[in-house]
């Protein structure tokens, strides 16, 4: 999963923005949704990747065999099945003696095919790897493993896991990922493969003093990328400090600014989302379009439940994303440090 300690739903590939549409999934604008949508059904997940085909959303989430959601509507939420029915037999090489949860999934479509990435590690370990599955379907979908894509060891200064892919504005593919230690990172895919150049540069987005961020998603809106990331601590029920900051560059490898202008490179970000008494610990965000926001908090009011939750993002005159409640783009534009 998308952890503090670890490495959550991502959008369609549409929904980043970075490329033309292609096959029209659309969605309607931000006028046609309250703030906070009125979710019901089965809503247990960590790290919902949200993604639409056609009239109907699909979320998928950390769990085993990456745990598959659907609704008619966005707002009733039925559990669909898994997309692998079997542990991924390439991930034993990679990580041995973890065949259990596979963590924070990714989703977009691309030239007629969804591409679903996917980690696979272990709590507190940087022995990871992130690996990539594709269907052309998601209605009837026909999942074909692709293997491995990166990977992290011990002796790297990253660690691979929260993978989020993003396509630039000139339509060439990138893999955003990490989680603590050295922070979030970037590389350039091959848009054959869908994996990494060969010797392709890893890009450093951003870092925390305390190396708590993770869970990048990037998505593309009137000239700027906009870098949303988890920091502080998951998965600890109500006891969870999550929350969901961000920042912006004109360059999709950054730097990231905050609205005070500090890099996200720096321990920069400006906060999105703290959640609230209720609501604890939200984060593993992924966006579908630009104005679609899934992510998971713990519910007090039921144990602390990790519950599925979506929201409307806004946006300023200034260009910065806002939520419900607050009065301009970025809830808090002291940051988050």
């Amino acid at each position: 999963m998308r952890k503090t300690v670890v490495c959550l739903m991502a959008a369609a590939l549409l929904a980043l923005g970075c490329v033309p549409v292609d096959d029209g999934v659309g969605g309607g604008s931000p006028e046609e949704r309250p703030g906070n949508w009125p979710l019901t059904g089965q809503l247990g997940v960590h790290d919902p990747a949200i993604i639409k085909e056609g009239d109907v959303w699909y979320v998928f989430g950390t769990g085993i065999g990456i745990q598959v959601k659907r609704s008619s509507d966005g707002y009733d939420w039925r559990n669909n099945g898994r997309v692998f029915h079997s542990y991924p037999a390439w991930a034993r090489r990679y990580v041995p003696n973890h065949e259990s949860n596979i963590w924070a999934p990714d989703i977009h479509h691309r030239n007629g095919t969804y591409y679903l990435y996917y980690a696979v590690s272990s709590f507190g370990s940087n022995t990871s790897a992130i690996g990539l599955a594709t269907t052309r379907s998601l209605a009837n979908p026909n999942w074909t493993d692709q293997g491995l894509v990166i990977r992290s060891t011990s002796a790297d200064n990253y660690n691979c896991i929260d993978p989020n892919l993003v396509v630039d504005a000139s339509g060439r593919p990138w893999l955003a990922f990490g989680s603590f230690w050295s922070g979030i990172k970037m590389v350039e895919l091959d848009g054959a493969t869908m994996k990494p150049k060969s010797g392709a540069t890893i890009h450093s987005l951003a870092t925390r003093p305390n190396t708590a961020i993770e869970a990048p998603f990037i998505v593309h809106r009137n000239g700027y990328y906009y870098l949303f990331a988890s920091v502080d601590h998951c998965c600890q029920g109500v006891d969870s400090t999550y929350k969901i900051i961000f920042g912006r560059s004109r360059s999709v490898t950054g730097p990231y600014l905050d609205k005070r202008g500090v890099s996200m490179r720096n321990g920069g970000g400006t906060l999105f989302d703290a959640g609230n008494d209720r609501w604890r610990g939200p984060g593993g965000q992924s966006l579908w379009g630009t104005d679609v926001l899934a992510h998971h908090a713990y519910d007090a009011q039921n144990n602390g439940a990790p519950t599925l939750m979506i929201k409307t993002v806004y946006w300023d005159g200034d260009g910065w994303p806002y939520k419900e409640g607050d009065t301009t783009g970025g809830g808090d534009s002291g940051g988050c440090n």
